[in-house]
């Protein structure tokens, strides 16, 4: 007599459907997920208070446009008037944004990988190159629509705000407030097409990367661990790959974010104007200290949710 033959039917609810048996687990994340979700939580909030100053100055020189007169010459430039101006705690305008928004970005981006990769590995666990590029589509897909518009939009204008001879927004509450006040929610989803554009071909290609150079370190075996400073390494490598690809889609998602956002009619026309006007180098602006940031961040990224991931599989044992 086979094993669990005659299974206790009310152990779990079930129920058919289409032939198939769907049990309150289904509906429920994997504990492989959750632990994803956690540790990407953690993850985001360390990050993000080590490396705002670099977004900081990335933004600035992506809001500075050329048609008009440059407000700065290149990052020491931003950084020299922003403390002359502000103080050093200047250059960290809008980290109250990120970090309300970085906790549940990184959540969702990491849970929804590893949701993702659950189902797509093969028998040996590994993932295949074409899923590794889809599964991570999907992480930057879902983190773009339930964190990072919203974040990115405000965090936008906290920025920009500063710019102004008499700033607007007095604190975090204030510029939500204020910024629904006069533009609705819509205020905080502008330029979510560039977003998902964005975050789905930046997550695509930082775990495409990551992942097939840890395969490649691992030579196929999947249990062999990877030590923490070359997932770093690897990681810089991985960020570094997402700059190249899609720093244009960067500085459109900024621009249509902006205070001037009212110039665009949507994310297209904003392309258009900056090739018109600005010609196409400028959709690279800002690309050195987004390289700083991102290669800094990804490398950090990836060794702090490793290590939580390693230290979770020690003390949360799952089937």
């Amino acid at each position: 007599m086979e094993k669990n033959k005659f299974r206790n039917p009310f152990s779990r609810p079930s129920m058919l459907v289409s032939g198939a048996a769907l049990t309150a687990d289904s509906f429920m994340p994997s504990q492989k997920t959750l632990k994803g979700i956690l540790a990407g939580g953690i993850t985001g909030g360390i990050e993000i208070c080590i490396t705002f100053p670099t977004e900081y100055v990335k933004t600035q020189l992506q809001l500075d446009e050329r048609s008009a007169k440059p407000r700065y010459t290149g990052i020491g430039d931003v950084v020299k008037q922003t403390v002359k101006s502000h103080g050093v705690k200047g250059l960290y305008r809008g980290l109250s944004v990120l970090i309300y928004g970085s906790v549940p970005k990184s959540a969702v981006r990491f849970g929804t990988f590893e949701s993702l990769k659950k189902k797509c590995v093969d028998e040996k666990g590994n993932l295949p190159p074409s899923k590794r590029l889809l599964c991570g589509l999907g992480a930057g897909v879902a983190e773009a629509i339930f964190a990072v518009t919203p974040m990115e939009t405000i965090k936008v204008k906290f920025i920009n705000d500063q710019q102004s001879a008499n700033p607007r927004y007095r604190g975090f509450l204030h510029g939500v407030r204020e910024i629904i006040k006069q533009q609705g929610i819509r205020g905080v989803y502008q330029g979510v097409t560039a977003t998902i554009m964005k975050q789905g071909s930046n997550q695509a290609i930082r775990f495409f990367v990551m992942e097939s150079l840890k395969d490649w370190y691992r030579g196929g075996d999947p249990t062999k661990s990877v030590n923490k400073l070359l997932v770093g390494m690897f990681g810089a490598v991985a960020g570094a790959a997402s700059v190249f690809g899609n720093t244009p889609i960067d500085v459109v998602k900024t621009r249509m974010q902006g205070l001037e956002a009212h110039k665009y009619r949507n994310t297209f026309h904003c392309i258009y104007e900056i090739a018109k006007h600005e010609g196409f180098f400028a959709f690279y602006k800002g690309t050195v200290p987004r390289l700083s940031r991102v290669c800094l961040d990804v490398a950090i990224t990836f060794m702090i949710y490793d290590s939580f991931m390693d230290l979770f599989n020690k003390v949360w044992k799952t089937d």
